[in-house]
């Protein structure tokens, strides 16, 4: 079946829609989501809603004739620039980009300049896997409660399998669903104080001492080491290009727009812009005030 930007969409009792209509407001979608979203009928069905109800309400207000209100008209002048606007710096937008993509060669020798000036950013930090069973001091009391990680640090050097022990004794909630295991993570991840026990750790079977913190005694035992690694340059390039475009974008951007609020040939008729300034008489009685009760003596 062919289409036609005239193929009508829906029917109300006071508005229409047809296909171009859906294809103009599409493009306030962000070009990379266009298809995506036109891939959920949910989504299509609740934007022909939108622009039913507000062609509707426009038929109204013309029949009202509230479209010739000279204020009405200036707002209706005010909203078309403002869509303009934002029409034009799509416009900007996507030829800026269009730009960037045509040096390609010119971008890519940035993209090796900019890793090599900042590889400290491009290093995977060290991670550690660990797991730990858990005493809860407000349960137990602080001092059963480091008796029971004591105990359960002496059963695990003795060669007790954690995820065994880990049900049987953790007051961690998550235990019966992770069985003490606690998934790898950098610095930054863990209780601070949990943390640096963890990564004091050396070999993977190591087995802490009972750590406290917030949420009690912790037995903690290395599952595993990941030590940092810089990240070479074809495992980052994509991600450096895409910031720099985003870069070179918001930069045409700006520019265009910190030109217009430059322009020296700009004025401003100061006195008449001070004339909208509201002056309030701090002293003087709200408005609504109510009028003081018969008898009662001012404050």
């Amino acid at each position: 079946m062919t289409s036609s930007a005239d193929d009508v969409l829906v029917t109300g009792p006071e508005a229409v829609l047809i296909r171009s209509d859906w294809t103009a407001e599409l493009t306030r979608v962000p070009a990379d989501q266009r298809l995506a979203f036109a891939t959920s009928p949910q989504r299509i069905e609740t934007m022909l809603n939108s622009l039913l109800v507000n062609r509707t309400l426009a038929q109204r207000a013309r029949e009202r004739g509230m479209e010739k209100d000279p204020i009405v008209q200036r707002r209706l002048m005010i909203e078309m620039e403002r869509g303009l606007a934002a029409m034009m710096v799509e416009r900007i937008e996507t030829d800026a980009g269009a730009e960037f993509d045509r040096a390609t060669e010119k971008n890519l020798a940035r993209a090796r300049e900019l890793y090599l000036i900042n590889r400290t950013k491009y290093v995977v930090p060290e991670e550690i896997d660990v797991s730990h069973i858990l005493f809860d001091v407000t349960k137990r009391g602080k001092d059963a409660a480091l008796a029971a990680a004591n105990d359960a640090r002496a059963k695990l050097l003795a060669g007790a399998d954690i995820t065994e022990l880990a049900p049987k004794l953790s007051d961690d909630t998550s235990v019966t669903r992770n069985k003490g295991r606690l998934d790898s993570g950098p610095r930054g991840r863990f209780d601070p104080t949990f943390e640096a026990a963890a990564f004091a750790l050396k070999n993977p079977g190591d087995v802490s001492e009972p750590v406290l913190t917030r949420f009690g005694y912790h037995v903690i035992k290395l599952e595993g080491r990941q030590p940092s690694r810089q990240m070479s340059f074809d495992e980052v390039q994509s991600k450096i290009l895409a910031e720099m475009r985003l870069k070179y974008i918001e930069d045409a951007r700006e520019s265009v727009v910190a030109a217009i609020r430059r322009d020296p040939r700009v004025t401003v008729n100061q006195a008449v812009v001070e004339g909208l300034i509201a002056k309030v008489d701090i002293g003087a009685p709200p408005v609504n005030a109510a009028p003081p009760a018969p008898g009662s003596s001012p404050k």
